[in-house]
């Protein structure tokens, strides 16, 4: 079990060792303290329930999603290595939509950036309405991957792209097919049809 709250800066010494174990190249301090001083920003934390003798316990995952123009980049999303599978990252996404979706009336529009390698994530993002929509070549430094781009938004929730600025709809057919997101590609249009 877990309760999900809102972040703040005076998180960051809970957050960074989860960041650590999660990633060989992490945000850096800076990084994170940008994007929890931003106040139309999102961001979300998971805590599991506390331990006997606890008053709060452990942060399990987190959340950050900010605005950019008119859409919202979900621009991290971790779960502690020993936490993963267990559903902290579903619980995270669904907190971030009904927020968003109260906010706007459920028209936002949210992108973000994932590894084709990635399979836990491609499943999750796409069970919660996310499809590719194109790719960014050689994205994390780590290793030179390249990135996939999702979108969640009004027009993609029926299988379309209107709303999704420049869609690559060959890398839409080869991702969002049913064998890897549970998606037709039949139904995949680029306008309104």
């Amino acid at each position: 079990m877990h309760t999900i709250e809102r972040m703040r800066v005076s998180h960051l010494t809970e957050i960074m060792p989860v960041e650590r174990a999660s990633y060989g190249t992490p945000w850096s301090v800076a990084m994170f303290v940008l994007e929890l001083t931003r106040a139309e920003g999102i961001a979300l934390g998971a805590r599991a329930v506390p331990h006997e003798g606890e008053s709060v316990g452990q942060l399990i995952g987190y959340l950050i999603c900010s605005p950019q123009a008119d859409e919202w980049h979900v621009m991290n999303v971790t779960v502690a290595p020993e936490h993963r599978g267990f559903g902290v990252a579903r619980a995270l996404m669904r907190e971030l939509h009904e927020t968003l979706d109260t906010a706007t009336a459920g028209t936002a529009r949210l992108t973000l950036e994932v590894r084709p390698t990635n399979e836990p994530a491609l499943r999750l993002y796409a069970s919660e309405g996310y499809l590719v929509a194109g790719r960014r070549r050689s994205y994390y430094p780590d290793n030179g991957e390249d990135a996939l781009v999702m979108w969640r938004t009004p027009s993609t929730a029926k299988g379309r792209f209107d709303d999704v600025p420049a869609p690559d709809m060959s890398e839409a057919r080869q991702w969002n097919c049913p064998d890897r997101l549970s998606v037709d590609p039949s139904d995949m249009r680029e306008t309104a049809g």
